[in-house]
Formats: structure tokens, C-alpha cells, sequence
């Protein structure tokens, strides 16, 4: 990977400077934003981003050049290419995150800390805007079946995907949890879709799970629980990031806000319910979603 010498003046061990050289200004965060919402070609990025040619062109070359992103060809004839997150662009999406989350609740937000959002807060907005927009190829998350699993389901209807902040069986919460607004309730809504699982599967419909818990965390509790769907690990945050959710971070760790998002068997999102605030009664709206559709087709 270069160095970011290019700074006259930084620092040149300062992690910091180094780093902000490379990533630090307004347009590498949000070319590197859309390349993970799955926005890996020229034309698709400049048209997410109302970016100039120019610009957007300097912008991958500077982030290739560093090693944040690889330039792989598609097409020979005219030449076209993916740009694509390297190893090192890959573990830039929890910064991407955190300046989300940070943007989320001391920008757009009065700095309080919650595990759910006001029904008029920016976030909400973002997150109902993933309406119609399609869940990137390529994502592989541990799971509880013990093998990386697509959030998104091959065949049938779809998947409901729910994403809940964290269970305490078997690391147990952090103090103070049960006073962050939203925060509780997660081992009931497992319980439930775990309850309502025999009409998903009759219905033709997959139930993934989500958290940001380590994946061993997830498989004792879903032993203890008899939760008979996969849960999913996003420890490394490319879902979160790749459909920008809704996080807060508590006891040093990020998690998941409450969100529930519908994916049809094309990966495209068909409905979201954000903020959850009745467990019960999204957990079968979950369901009605994708097989009215199907009736109404």
C-alpha cells in the first residue's frame, strides 16, 4: 500500500495524519460508502454520488493507488471495470460505521443514546429509503449453521431479515442496558418469529436473524433457545454497511438498532419497518409483506 507522503507536513508517524491522507477527505468516505452498498461501477457510482467524471475518476485512482481499492476489468472491449474493496477496504467499514453512528446521534441527533430513533429522525429516513434498492452480491456472514450464509435467501419468496442489538444468554448485557431507550426485547422477538417459523416456511419465506455478536455468542443462544433459523453475524459490519443501518454503541461495542428489512427473491427490498416499536405485530407484518405481494401478483 502507498503512503500518504503527498500531505506536505504530516506526520509521518502518526497513524492519524497518515490514515487521513489516504481516506480523509469528503469524497473518498463516500465513494468508499457507495462501493460498499454494492456501487462498484464508474457510470453507477457517479450517478449515486452527482459526482463530476473528473473528480470521481481522480478520487479511485487515489484510493487504487493506496490499496483501499482494486480495479478489476469486466469488460475488454471498451475496457470497463469493478471497483472493489480490498482487504484493507474491507476493514475500513466499521469506520465508516462509526462515523455514521457518530453522525447519527451528534450531527443529525441531540448526542442522546438509544437503541431506536424518533419516527422523524434523519436516520429513519435513510434506512426507509432502502425501499427498492437492491442487497449487494458477495455477502457472507458466519452464522449458526456453521457455515458463512447469504443474508439473502436463494429461492422462495424472500427473507426478513431482523436485526436486534444484542441477547444476554450467553455474555451477559451491560450495565445500565434496560435504560437505553429500545434496547431490551431481543430474546422476545427471537422468540417469536421462532414461534410464528412454521407459517414463514409454509409461506416459502426465510427468516435470517441479525446481530453484531460474535457468532459462537450467537450459536449458544440460539442452542439455549431452539431458534430454528440462522443467526447471523455482521461482527465485521459489511451488512451494516452495505445497507447503512441503524447502529448505537454500548460498553465499547457497536450494535444493531432494532430494524426489520423485507428482501424479495431478487434481492431487491420490499419494506422496512423502522423504528420496531410492537415486536408482535412486526414480526407478522413481516410475513404478510412478501405474501400479499404474491397474492396481488
Amino acid at each position: 500500500m502507498a503512503t500518504g507522503s503527498e500531505w506536505a507536513g504530516a506526520d509521518p508517524t502518526c497513524a492519524v495524519a497518515q490514515a487521513a491522507v489516504v481516506v480523509g477527505d469528503r469524497w473518498s468516505l463516500v465513494v468508499l460508502r457507495e462501493v460498499a452498498r454494492g456501487h462498484t461501477r464508474f457510470d453507477a457510482l457517479a450517478g449515486e454520488l452527482a459526482i463530476s467524471r473528473k473528480v470521481l475518476t481522480e478520487r479511485l485512482g487515489h484510493l487504487v493507488d493506496h490499496g483501499v481499492l482494486a480495479k478489476v476489468a469486466y469488460q475488454d472491449r471498451p475496457p470497463r471495470y469493478d471497483y472493489l474493496l480490498t482487504a484493507a477496504g474491507q476493514a475500513f467499514l466499521p469506520v465508516l460505521v462509526a462515523l455514521q453512528d457518530w453522525g447519527d446521534q451528534w450531527v443529525l441527533g441531540d448526542g442522546g443514546l438509544a437503541a431506536t430513533s424518533a419516527a422523524g429522525a434523519a436516520e429513519v429516513a435513510r434506512v426507509h429509503g432502502l425501499v427498492g434498492q437492491r442487497v449487494p452480491d458477495g455477502l457472507l456472514l458466519p452464522s449458526t449453521t456453521g457455515d458463512p450464509c447469504d443474508p439473502v435467501a436463494a429461492g422462495g419468496l424472500g427473507t426478513v431479515l431482523f436485526g436486534y442489538p444484542a441477547t444476554s444468554v450467553p455474555t451477559p448485557l451491560p450495565a445500565g442496558w434496560a435504560d437505553i431507550p429500545g434496547a431490551t426485547g431481543c430474546t422476545l422477538e427471537n422468540r417469536l418469529f421462532r414461534e410464528a417459523h412454521g407459517d414463514f416456511l409454509a409461506a416459502g419465506v426465510t427468516v435470517h436473524g441479525v446481530s453484531t455478536q460474535r457468532a459462537d455468542e450467537q450459536a449458544l443462544f440460539a442452542e439455549v433457545e431452539k431458534i430454528p433459523f440462522p443467526l447471523l453475524s455482521d461482527a465485521d459490519l459489511a451488512l451494516t454497511a452495505a445497507l447503512r443501518l441503524p447502529t448505537f454503541r454500548a460498553a465499547g461495542l457497536v450494535r444493531l438498532r432494532r430494524v426489520v428489512v423485507v428482501v424479495g427473491d431478487d434481492r431487491v427490498v420490499r419494506a422496512v419497518r423502522y423504528p420496531v416499536t410492537d415486536i408482535p405485530e412486526t414480526v407478522r407484518w413481516s410475513l404478510r409483506v412478501l405474501t400479499d405481494e404474491k397474492g396481488a401478483s
